[in-house]
């Protein structure tokens, strides 16, 4: 929560709180991976993936950040799923790349999701929606609520989380939950 907020956590709709307190639990469980670690563990590909925890956390942010982006100003260009370029820009969104820190990757997540508070906080209208943009994997012409991206971002939070637990339980043995 932040000071600066002329929404109090008091005065919100159930549905407002109920989605903010899903998508801080699950943020919760995606940093809580992360404690302790040093800057190469956090990068450490710890399975058979080419995934880490630095990346995971590095990837939910951006994820985030275009989905609050996309409820605010809508669907941006989108890029050529063909150009090698996307692909591997793609690639390195899960990756912590020389001269990323763990810190720096965590500072940048709690940037973001202060912005996506704020945003559910104060949105006028749940129910407001945008155009998708085009890509292979959303129908033509589907609209999305930014109730529906809301829900969309906490179940990409959720899914990665519990990537990044089993990393980090092949890291050292510690658990996120339990």
């Amino acid at each position: 929560m932040t000071g600066s907020s002329p929404h109090s956590e008091s005065s919100l709709s159930p549905e407002r709180t109920d989605l903010l307190q899903a998508l801080r639990q699950q943020r919760f469980f995606l940093r809580n991976t992360a404690r302790e670690l040093t800057d190469a563990q956090a990068a450490t590909c710890s399975t058979v993936s080419a995934l880490c925890i630095g990346g995971l956390i590095k990837h939910v942010a951006d994820v985030e950040r275009g989905w609050a982006d996309f409820i605010v100003d809508g669907p941006a260009e989108a890029p050529d799923h063909h150009d090698p370029a996307v692909h591997e820009r793609h690639a390195q969104s899960f990756r912590l790349l020389p001269g990323e820190t763990l810190a720096g990757v965590l500072a940048a997540y709690d940037e973001v999701a202060a912005r996506t508070d704020e945003l559910i906080r104060s949105l006028p209208d749940l129910d407001a929606s945008q155009p998708l943009p085009a890509a292979p994997w959303f129908e033509p012409g589907a609209r999305w609520s930014a109730r529906r991206v809301l829900v969309h971002v906490i179940a990409e939070t959720s899914q990665h989380a519990g990537h990044a637990d089993i990393i980090r339980e092949a890291i050292d043995g510690a658990k996120s939950m339990g």
